[in-house]
This record gives structure tokens, C-alpha cells and sequence, in this order.
């Protein structure tokens, strides 16, 4: 229950409004000049004697209360981390943005707790997705224009030292790049494939540091990857013969670099015949499916953001991609603002 006070408008300054205060002018203006929550400030008094108000209605202090704008600023360090940063208070209400391009995340148990507690809410955007300097994370609120510190208390104490939010920036990769196929090789047919990965690795400022391209034979591909791994690619794409037809060998290739395989299928649609492997040294080998030609979104849209944040993906959670993997091939690719991939 908000306590209000009568007090002579001269002496508010500092005082926080209960109510909103509406300026009328004939065939100009209706609308507020002064919202509920608003601190008076010495130079509002001229105006607010202009519209009658010779006296305010403001909320009388009380211990153990905090204001709306108070409180957010609790509720934002809650969640804020490193590479992030505030904006004003406005209203009661606070966000945080992204100063870095990066990977988002956010710890969703804590926010679900935090978001039971009476009169207090907070709300980010999906996390496990990149997200770019100056994009808007998440916002936050307490509902009343004032409330119970010790309800803060036991927001930041579900908090814990540990903040809601986190952005990894992206590791700058060194990426080897592996092309197969007889009609690539001998010039049969143009490679549209290796252009498209370029293009989505480079979006990511990471320099490809030799691209090989090798004819259909297992030994030829494994000598291909480890000549990659011998120059220092620290990320070793593989595109091409990633179907189980008897001549597609880039999986066998793979297995026989001595790279531990996580998982040859994801349950994603484009991308099930993924392929994800990790050698001894945690240095990632991905085998990309041919619907990456034909679709702006896969799979590897999906996974590449967390291998780039040094996150580590094993069979686990390429399982939870299940939901939420189905690609609805909209007319217009809005991705990440759609569905795909937030199984996770």
C-alpha cells in the first residue's frame, strides 16, 4: 500500500509523485506533464503552480521501502555481467544491452524463481543465441510504484554472486576448410558449397587459413584434415559427402583422423546428417551436410555460435535441439527471430 502525504508544492522538491498530474491547454495539449513516479525537481514548481496545483500528493517515506527506480537498479545488478551495460532509468523501468558481439546466455532456474516473487518481474530475450553490440538482453521492473526492500533482498539472494546473464565474445578461430567430391574436384562442376560456408564463417571475423579441396577417396580426406590441423586451424570445416550413399566417405575420414566422433545425426531438419567430432586437443572437425547450399539456415547455424564461445557441445545437446529443429522454411529467413533452435 502506497502512504500518501498532502504537502505544499513548494516544498516537494524531492518528493516522489503518487499520481499523475494532466496539463490542459484549449486546442494544444491534454496529456500528462508529470507521470506517477516522477521526483520533483525545482524547476517543475513554476509549471506545477501554473496548472493549480498549489499542493502534490507524494509518497511518504517510509523505512524498509524502496521506489520503482530503486528497486530496478537492484533488479539490474541481478543480472548484469561483464560486456554489458545499463540504460536509464525511465519510469520504473531499466534494460541492458550488449556492448560486445558475443553468445547469450542466461541462467533460466534463477530467472524462473526470481519472476515467482510477488511485484517484481524481469525479461530477457531467448538465450544460447549470438547476439551483437547495442541489442537490447533483457528488462526489469517491480510492479508497485514502491516496495518492500526486503523483497529485493530475497531476489538477490536467489541471485546469489553469480549474475542471471553472461555474453562470451567469440573466439577469433583460425578455420581449415575441407571440400570433397570427384565434380568438384575435376572441375565437373562449380563448388557452390565452400563460398556459402566462407560467407557464414566470415560473418563471424574468423580467417580461413587454407581451403583444400580432394576427390572422393577416405585416405585423401583424412590427409587433407590433418594437413589442416598440422598448419594450426583451430576449427576444421568438412562440406560434402556426408550422406550414407557408398561413395560419400567424409565420415569415415573423419573417424579415422583420430578425432573422437560426438555424433554423426542431429535431430534438426535441415542439417540431420551432421557431423561433429572433437580430436584430443578439444580442436572441433564439423562435417556439413549439402542442405547448407540450399538453405540460408541449418544446423550449423545453430552450433557454430557455441563452438566460436569455447563451449564444448556433446550428444546430449545435440539431442535437446530436437525441439524446436524443425526449419519452417518461411518465405522471408527471419532466424534468430523465429523458433528453430531454441530447444535449448
Amino acid at each position: 500500500m502506497i502512504n500518501l502525504k498532502k504537502i505544499k508544492t513548494e516544498e516537494a522538491i524531492g518528493s516522489v509523485l503518487c499520481h499523475d498530474i494532466t496539463r490542459i491547454v484549449k486546442d494544444e495539449v491534454k496529456d500528462a506533464a508529470f507521470r506517477k513516479g516522477h521526483i520533483i525537481r525545482e524547476e517543475d514548481i513554476p509549471l506545477l503552480l501554473s496548472m493549480g496545483k498549489d499542493h502534490v500528493y507524494v509518497w511518504e517515506n517510509k523505512e524498509g521501502m524502496l521506489h520503482e527506480n530503486d528497486a530496478a537498479l537492484m533488479l539490474a545488478d541481478i543480472c548484469i555481467n561483464q560486456y554489458m551495460t545499463t540504460t536509464e532509468v525511465k519510469e520504473g523501468k531499466i534494460e541492458i544491452v550488449a556492448d560486445i558481439d558475443g553468445f547469450f546466455q542466461v541462467d533460466v532456474e534463477k530467472l524462473y524463481e526470481i519472476n515467482l516473487s510477488d511485484e517484481m518481474m524481469i525479461a530477457t530475450r531467448m538465450g544460447n543465441l549470438p547476439v551483437k553490440a547495442g541489442d537490447k538482453l533483457a528488462g526489469m521492473r517491480v510492479i508497485p510504484l514502491v516496495i518492500e526492500g526486503e523483497k529485493l533482498e530475497k531476489a538477490k539472494k536467489i541471485g546469489g554472486h553469480k549474475p542471471l546473464l553472461k555474453i562470451t565474445p567469440f573466439r577469433k578461430l583460425n578455420v581449415g576448410i575441407v571440400t570433397t567430391g570427384n565434380e568438384v574436384f575435376y572441375g565437373r562442376i562449380e563448388d557452390k558449397f565452400t563460398p556459402v560456408i566462407e560467407r557464414k564463417i566470415k560473418n563471424f571475423g574468423l580467417e580461413i587459413i587454407k581451403q583444400i579441396t580432394v576427390y572422393d577417396h577416405t585416405d585423401k580426406i583424412n590427409a587433407a584434415i590433418l594437413e589442416l590441423k598440422e598448419m594450426g586451424a583451430e576449427l576444421i570445416i568438412c562440406t560434402g559427402g556426408m550422406s550414407v550413399d557408398p561413395d560419400d566417405l567424409t565420415p569415415a575420414a573423419i573417424k579415422k583422423s583420430g578425432a573422437h566422433i560426438v555424433s554423426y545425426g542431429a535431430p534438426v531438419l535441415p542439417g540431420a546428417m551432421f557431423l561433429l567430432a572433437y580430436f584430443h586437443d578439444k580442436t572441433p572437425i564439423i562435417g556439413v551436410p549439402g542442405c547448407a547450399m540450399y538453405h540460408k539456415t541449418t544446423v550449423l547455424d545453430i552450433v557454430l555460435p557455441y563452438i566460436l564461445a569455447g563451449i564444448e557441445v556433446d550428444k546430449k545437446h545435440l539431442a535437446k535441439l530436437g525441439y524446436g529443429g524443425l526449419c519452417l522454411n518461411c518465405s522471408i529467413c527471419d532466424y534468430p527471430n523465429c523458433q528453430f533452435g531454441k530447444g535449448v
